[in-house]
C-alpha cells in the first residue's frame, strides 16, 4: 500500500481479513506518501525475492508522485495477485493460461453463478479501463463456456449510450459515476451489474441506480457489489500462484 488513503485502508483490510478465512498468510509494506518511487520499487522487488510469498499487488490508487503502471511492471509475472503486469493481459489476448485481472474475472463467476445465459447474448460493457472493460470484453468474446458474447465496449463520453443499453441482455458499468445507468436505459429482463462505485462520506454509491432492478432481470446489490467477488479472485490468483510454484519445486 502507498500513502494513507482511508477508502485504501479500508480494502487492504478487508484482503487480509478475506485471507485469514481461507488460511492464507497476508502481510503489508506500506510505503509512505513521502517516499520516492525507486522506494516503491525497492518495496516490490523484496516481495519478488521473498519465498514467502506466492503473490502480491499494488494497491491502487496510489499518490500522483507515484507511477503505479512502472511499479506494477516490476512485479514478477508469476507473482501477479491482480493479473495487470503487462505480460499477463498479453496471455489473455492471446486465450493462454495466467493471472486473470480480478474485478472482471469475478464478474464472470457471477455471471456463471448466478446462471445467467451469455453465450449468443449482447453485452454492452461501459468503461474501458485496464483494470475492468478492456479484459472483460475479451473475456466474454471469447469461444469458450459462459463467452462467446457479442460485446460493445463504450464509455462515458458517447452521447448516445441509451440506444446500445436499451438493445443489451447483460450491462456491465464501471465508470465511477453514481447512478449513471438509470431504469429507462434498460430493456426488462436484461441483467445489470455495477462494476463501479463512489464513495460519498461513508456511503458507498454503485454506477447502477437502485431503481434500475425494478425493471432489470436481475442487478447486482448495493453493498458490496462485485467487491467480494473481485477480492475472491485476487485469493484465487494467490493458490494458483501457490501450487505453480509447488510443482515447479517438487513439493506438491
Amino acid at each position: 500500500m502507498v500513502g494513507d488513503d482511508p477508502n485504501c485502508h479500508h480494502y487492504v483490510n478487508n484482503k487480509h481479513k478475506k485471507c485469514k478465512t481461507v488460511g492464507i498468510e497476508s502481510f503489508n509494506i506500506n510505503v509512505p506518501e513521502s517516499a520516492t518511487q525507486k522506494e516503491l520499487l525497492k518495496a516490490g522487488r523484496e516481495f519478488n525475492n521473498n519465498p514467502l510469498v506466492d503473490a502480491f499487488n499494488i494497491q491502487s490508487p496510489v499518490p500522483d508522485n507515484f507511477n503505479f503502471n512502472e511499479a506494477v511492471a516490476e512485479i514478477n509475472p508469476e507473482k501477479d495477485a491482480d493479473g495487470l503486469h503487462p505480460y499477463n493481459p498479453g496471455k489473455l489476448v492471446l486465450q493462454e493460461e495466467g493471472p486473470l485481472p480480478c474485478a472482471p474475472a469475478g464478474i464472470v463467476e457471477m455471471l456463471k453463478y448466478y446462471n445467467i445465459p451469455v453465450q449468443g447474448k449482447h453485452v454492452v460493457i461501459i468503461g474501458r479501463g485496464p483494470t475492468l472493460g478492456r479484459p472483460l470484453s475479451l473475456m466474454l468474446s471469447m469461444k469458450r463456456e459462459y463467452a462467446n458474447a457479442a460485446v460493445t465496449v463504450l464509455h462515458s463520453g458517447i452521447k448516445n449510450i441509451k440506444d446500445y443499453t436499451l438493445s443489451a441482455d447483460i450491462i456491465v458499468c464501471g465508470v465511477g459515476i453514481p447512478g449513471f445507468i438509470k431504469p429507462d436505459m434498460v430493456k426488462s429482463g436484461c441483467a445489470a451489474i455495477s462494476g463501479g462505485i463512489t464513495w460519498q462520506g461513508k456511503k458507498l454509491i454503485p454506477d447502477i441506480e437502485a431503481d434500475t432492478g425494478e425493471v432489470a432481470g436481475w442487478i447486482t446489490s448495493r453493498l458490496g457489489g462485485v467487491g467480494p467477488t473481485t477480492v475472491a479472485m485476487l485469493l484465487r490468483n494467490t493458490i494458483i500462484a501457490a501450487k505453480k510454484r509447488l510443482d515447479i519445486s517438487g513439493l506438491s
